[in-house]
């Protein structure tokens, strides 16, 4: 979680300055002060990854239930998953591309989640491929285009599900990562990557449409529809959220709001791909 010192202790003293209020507040107004102490207890639930869906859904829980209050982190899917391992996060988002099968997310999970319960749920799917420079003039069409002499890469880092699919497709397509210039110059966010494509610092970067949608100067060459799932260990603590979750990923509310915002294929949202 990015955060400032200065702000975490801002929030501290607020928080205690909350439950001052509450307490001298007792006597006069009891329901008000239920609501707020039912606020402070809420049990935080981090959500990782970046896509603006994650935040859409953190909205629909917390109008759902006040016992949860989400939290997000904008770490990549392998570092995500990770995290869920070592238990530092709740539900997890994941978009990596298993070149030899060319399935998504579930052979990497079951490879980090060893000896864990837990199930995998669809969020969405969207369509990833290469961000390019207004015109493509380097006509850029396809993974076989990255061995052009000369060409200017900008990377994701490493643990992103960007970066696992380039990593991938220069190993399927026999592209030796040395022979990209810029292969080492790393962003953390899909529009960094489109706004230093668009800026031309780069010829070439790889991310997903919507991105490529929200940055001037870019276009998008589309290439595989990637699967973008949660995952979320099965506990007696987290039973009511995975219900929950799966209730709201259904809902004609949550997907509504996701059909309105161009670039998401909703056909298998709320789908539960894996149990283990």
């Amino acid at each position: 979680m990015r955060v400032d010192a200065s702000d975490l202790e801002a929030y501290k003293q607020r928080s205690k300055g909350s439950q001052q209020i509450v307490r001298e507040s007792l006597s006069v107004q009891p329901d008000v002060v239920s609501a707020a102490r039912n606020n402070l207890g809420a049990r935080s639930i981090v959500i990782t990854g970046q896509d603006i869906s994650l935040d859409i859904l953190g909205r629909h829980i917390e109008k759902y239930t006040p016992t949860l209050r989400p939290l997000r982190s904008n770490v990549g899917s392998l570092d995500s998953l990770i995290s869920m391992y070592n238990g530092h996060s709740d539900v997890v988002s994941t978009h990596l591309i298993d070149g030899d099968t060319g399935e998504y997310n579930i052979p990497y999970i079951r490879k980090l989640l060893v000896g864990s319960s837990y199930v995998v749920i669809n969020l969405l799917s969207r369509q990833a491929g290469l961000f390019v420079q207004k015109g493509n003039p380097r006509n850029l069409k396809g993974w076989d285009d990255l061995s052009q002499p000369d060409l200017r890469v900008i990377n994701r880092e490493k643990g992103s599900g960007a970066r696992v699919l380039l990593d991938e497709q220069l190993r399927l397509h026999g592209i030796s990562a040395q022979e990209l210039l810029g292969y080492e110059d790393e962003l953390t966010n899909h529009l960094g990557v489109a706004a230093k494509v668009a800026g031309g610092e780069a010829d070439v970067g790889v991310g997903i449409e919507k991105a490529a949608a929200i940055v001037d100067g870019v276009d998008f060459v589309p290439l595989i529809s990637e699967r973008y799932d949660l995952v979320i260990m099965k506990n007696s603590e987290n039973n009511t959220l995975i219900d929950l979750i799966i209730e709201i990923l259904k809902s004609s509310s949550f997907q509504q709001e996701l059909a309105a915002i161009s670039g998401y294929d909703l056909s298998q949202t709320g789908k539960v791909l894996y149990e283990c």
